[in-house]
């Protein structure tokens, strides 16, 4: 993610050159891609990458949670369904 002021930005490209969204992971099924802006989440808006990560932190794996995002100017709505990290016990 990156931080613009408003919202969560999906990067371009995630740690090491790895994909920012994983492929078949809970945000690909959840229909997000680079370059959109999270703004909402579970009924709380985000304004920026860390604010969203404490958000995601507050569920656990399994939780389906209602997202609000930017896509091109355009917003949107869609349902992500919390997977685990990978390393997290």
């Amino acid at each position: 993610m990156t931080e613009q002021g408003e919202g969560a930005t999906i990067a371009a490209q995630g740690s090491g050159g790895t994909a920012s969204v994983t492929p078949n992971g809970p945000a690909a099924k959840a229909g997000t891609k680079a370059g959109d802006v999270i703004t909402g989440f579970g009924g709380h808006v985000i304004y920026s990458g860390p604010a969203l990560i404490s958000e995601i932190r507050t569920h656990k794996p399994g939780d389906s949670v209602k997202i609000t995002y930017e896509r091109d100017g355009k917003a949107a709505t869609a349902t992500v369904t919390l997977g685990e990290r990978t390393g997290d016990s």
